[in-house]
């Protein structure tokens, strides 16, 4: 399964992509950052919407997972976010994926085992699961913990899934 994390944000959405094998396997496909700061702001909606609909049609994901929104600073960034989130669920959603949310909190627990884990702790982690050579850039190392995350939710689910059938 091709699951695709996405942590957004609305001047960078970091995306990651990975593949989950049987047996819960996990290896990385691609991430990176969608750096739109420096536009007007509903340019930069529409170039996340734009961008992640190429990434999705490039990579062609079967799930798909997203940091839910947390509490901001102030109203008027706690919007802007919320803008450029709904901006990235319309692509993945456009796509016909189920998208699952999570907390930053389950996230960095999922991926790194505490949940209020630092941004070097996350990505040095995401770089030592993924065994990737360099620690990714900070947005794209939470969507690929994004997408660990649900992977590790998805074999779970599945795990109990099967034992409630095997059981009589």
């Amino acid at each position: 399964m091709r699951i695709i994390g996405i942590d957004p944000g609305s001047l960078r959405t970091g995306f990651g992509i990975i593949d989950m094998a049987a047996g819960g396997r996990l290896s990385h496909v691609a991430h990176g950052c969608l750096d739109v700061a420096g536009q007007p702001f509903l340019s930069r909606i529409a170039a996340i919407h734009s961008r992640l609909t190429g990434i999705l049609q490039d990579f062609s994901p079967q799930g798909a997972a997203i940091e839910s929104v947390f509490m901001a600073r102030n109203a008027d960034s706690a919007l802007k976010l919320g803008q450029a989130r709904g901006a990235a669920l319309v692509a993945l959603l456009e796509h016909g994926l189920p998208v699952e949310e999570y907390t930053a909190l389950q996230i960095k627990k999922a991926s790194v085992g505490a949940g209020h884990a630092g941004k070097e702790q996350v990505q040095e982690m995401v770089r030592r699961l993924l065994n990737l050579p360099e620690r990714p850039q900070a947005d794209a190392a939470d969507a690929l913990a994004c997408a660990i995350c649900h992977a590790h939710h998805t074999t779970t689910r599945q795990h109990w899934q099967e034992r409630r059938m095997s059981t009589p």
